[in-house]
């Protein structure tokens, strides 16, 4: 690849390294060995969530480090930073999962800021644990300079007994050892193999969801995420990387002009056909909100309802990321939903063609066993589902991937806290047959929207997982299976109906109808609420006070700001 010439006049970069009343900042750049030459070149933010709080995270900062080589060859040049990541996995029921959801603000803050700061012209960013994805495209799209989006890939599956286990595994065996089904030598056996090394959480969890949604959007180069961590090629992935968005910055290609009202609707139906996390009817709303694009839950949720179900992956199917790599990745799946006219095969992408030129390259496998083919697909309506109705006015989401009761209806066992439900859980006060309803955990209320998985994975590890449903204002790890429902709005910090319930009182779901319905009289909920008041949390400073000041419903997307509709200038044209 030969390197472009750019003319910096129109680049940000000219602000800190052009004329001579930029003497002073050049004068940085030389400190830190740059030539008169590199100064004159674009600036290209990399940008890392690399760290050791995971190992979803653990490589990262190498292949960033690698996507210099290729920014560096096409003749730009390079700036690496870091930015944070909360890991699921760790923060995962107790309180540090209060700060999940809020540190994709905070990232997608953090990259704006520092681009801002430095007036980079482009953007390569790397990403492991779930909201670290999110973070970085919506950074992309609220600044609007040519940018790659790249995973830093999922975690090889462990072995125990003879079967492929990840960490699912080990939060539903605390279950089983809490209900006397599973020794502790057992337990203890088991956390030491399930997650044997590098990547993100191997099933269709929060992580890889949002890494398909990566390609279909056509921010990732095709065929580049689902790479398992481990493997050596992914250095390849980041070298592409770097040389790619110098094409795209030749060519001023930016993420609006890929990430269109269409393209949405394609990452959309491919979370659905993956059977993918809940959390990307939060995140695509986000994504959307930072790009200018009325794209709500009842958007996603309506595309869902006609989406086949056609990727047999974790946590209702058989397999994890690895194999879908094997079978032939992201790309292998939505060459059949083309093929069915279910996507949109003219959208741009960061390779500079459409989706629908990419797919061309693709030849269909009929020998692997992880996709199916759209026109026999796993069930024909999709692996995620929204609802509405007196409880959810505001929606809800459902993953019914692998489930075979769609239909649900009991009396409340309710808490105001998610530790007040595990509790009962471990002590085996959840009566079969109930609807557990877990509220104040919203994104106002919690503060920060908490996912259930410690819980639901206890429910499962008991037996209980198919006999319960659970709902809540909060959310759930794209590893939680069986009935649950979560971004219920209004939330109850709000007053939402979530709040009015009782003990007792019958609820009605129905995910093929795609209702959710409280069964208590119009009247008798307007004297509860009179008698309702707003509860104060812990949280009364610092950052997650902050959010909790600014936060938007879950329909929405959880944002925290205007978005792209207030803006009066874009970063890239400054």
């Amino acid at each position: 690849m030969t390197a472009h010439r750019f003319d910096k006049s129109k680049l940000p970069s000219r602000h800190v390294s052009v004329g001579p009343e930029r003497a002073p900042h050049r004068s940085y750049y030389y400190a830190m060995g740059l030539t008169e030459e590199e100064i004159a070149r674009p600036f290209v933010a990399i940008a890392s969530a690399g760290n050791d709080s995971a190992p979803c995270n653990t490589t990262l900062d190498a292949q960033a480090d690698i996507c210099r080589e290729g920014v560096d060859a096409a003749g730009g040049m390079p700036r690496r930073f870091n930015t944070i990541t909360v890991t699921d996995g760790i923060a995962m029921g107790h309180q540090g999962m209060k700060s999940s959801l809020v540190s994709r603000e905070v990232i997608a803050d953090s990259v704006e800021l520092s681009v801002r700061g430095h007036c980079y012209d482009a953007l390569v960013g790397f990403a492991g644990c779930d909201k670290s994805l999110p973070g970085m495209m919506m950074a992309m799209l609220r600044l609007n300079v040519p940018s790659i989006f790249v995973y830093g890939g999922s975690i090889l599956p462990g072995h125990f007994h003879g079967k492929d286990v990840t960490v699912k595994d080990v939060f539903e065996a605390v279950g089983q050892f809490a209900a006397g089904n599973c020794p502790l030598s057992e337990l203890i056996a088991l956390e030491k193999v399930a997650c044997p090394g590098h990547g993100a959480c191997g099933g269709q969890y929060t992580a890889n969801t949002m890494a398909c949604v990566g390609e279909a959007i056509g921010l990732s180069l095709p065929n580049s995420n689902m790479m398992p961590a481990p493997y050596e090629s992914r250095a390849d992935i980041a070298r592409a990387a770097g040389r790619q968005v110098m094409e795209l910055l030749a060519a001023n290609i930016r993420p609006r002009d890929i990430c269109t009202r269409e393209a949405f609707e394609n990452a959309a139906r491919v979370v659905a056909a993956t059977g993918g996390s809940t959390n990307g009817g939060l995140h695509l709303p986000a994504m959307a909100h930072e790009a200018g694009i009325d794209f709500n839950l009842f958007d996603v949720a309506e595309i869902f309802k006609s989406t086949p179900y056609i990727a047999d992956l974790q946590p209702g199917g058989r397999y994890v990321a690895k194999d879908m790599y094997d079978a032939g990745g992201v790309y292998m799946l939505m060459k059949t939903l083309l093929n069915e006219g279910l996507l949109h095969g003219n959208c741009m992408t960061v390779t500079g063609r459409t989706l629908g030129e990419n797919i061309d390259q693709v030849t269909w496998n009929p020998d692997q066993k992880v996709i199916y083919d759209a026109r026999t697909p796993i069930t024909p309506t999709g692996g995620v589902v929204g609802l509405k109705g007196s409880l959810a006015p505001e929606g809800a989401i459902v993953k019914v991937a692998g489930m075979h009761r769609l239909q649900f209806t009991g009396p409340a066992q309710v808490f105001d806290c998610e530790e007040d439900c595990f509790a009962a859980v471990e002590a085996r006060q959840i009566k079969e047959g109930s609807v557990i309803v877990i509220r104040y955990e919203g994104p106002k209320g919690g503060p920060g929207m908490r996912e259930m998985l410690a819980t639901t994975a206890a429910l499962y590890g008991q037996g209980m997982g198919e006999k319960v449903a659970l709902i809540t204002d909060g959310r759930f790890s794209g590893a939680t299976r069986g009935f649950c429902i979560g971004h219920v709005g209004p939330e109850a910090a709000d007053g939402g109906p979530i709040a009015l319930v009782q003990d007792g009182d019958t609820i009605i779901i129905d995910a093929e109808a795609g209702t959710i319905d409280l069964q208590v009289d119009e009247a008798v909920l307007a004297e509860r609420k009179k008698a309702w008041a707003p509860r104060a949390n812990d949280y009364q400073s610092g950052a997650l006070w902050r959010y909790a000041q600014n936060v938007g419903p879950a329909w929405k997307g959880a944002v925290t700001h205007p978005g792209a509709s207030a803006e009066t200038h874009i970063y890239a044209d400054i």
